[in-house]
């Protein structure tokens, strides 16, 4: 199964170790911080992007099988959708 990588934009702090390490597949944004596609990496770039998950001071890099990440990104949207609806709801029952 692919693997990609992940930011967790809360944990990060914009230090921009992991773009020095990981070129290929990361790059910054104007304040530093890491932009990462969602593309598989391949497995001849695997090592790399492991020294860059190791690295992370504060542990904000991950990298997961692409399966999991599709089901979080479904759920997350799931849950977003839920508290539209519950937002709109509350707003006509007031």
């Amino acid at each position: 199964m692919s693997r990609v990588l992940r930011v967790n934009p809360i944990a990060c702090d914009g230090r921009g170790i992991c773009a020095e390490l990981f070129p290929e597949r990361i790059k910054l944004d104007d304040w530093g911080y890491p932009i990462v596609g969602p593309e598989p990496i391949p497995a001849s770039l695997e090592l790399h992007a492991r020294r860059a998950v190791a690295s992370c001071p504060t542990l904000a890099l991950r990298f997961e099988q692409a399966a999991a990440s599709r089901e979080l990104e479904r759920v997350a949207k799931a849950g977003d959708e839920d508290s539209t609806v519950f937002s709109a709801r509350s707003r006509t029952n007031s």
